[in-house]
């Protein structure tokens, strides 16, 4: 599964971090950006809950 995150979309609220904080962080610009775009299998159900969390809709997955 591929993960991306649209910054220009992004407003920095912090849940996908705070819901899955082995794939998103929040960086020096208040955004959110990607520890890794790869993710595995036992951490899928964690990204589709932060994708489902993001208010803005900033963050795409890919199967």
């Amino acid at each position: 599964m591929k993960v991306k995150v649209n910054r220009d979309s992004c407003i920095g609220c912090g849940a996908c971090a705070a819901i899955c904080d082995d794939v998103f962080e929040i960086d020096d610009e208040g955004l959110s950006t990607l520890k890794k775009e790869v993710v595995e299998e036992d951490q899928k159900q964690e990204v589709l809950d932060a994708q489902d969390s993001c208010p803005t809709g900033a963050i795409e997955v890919e199967e």
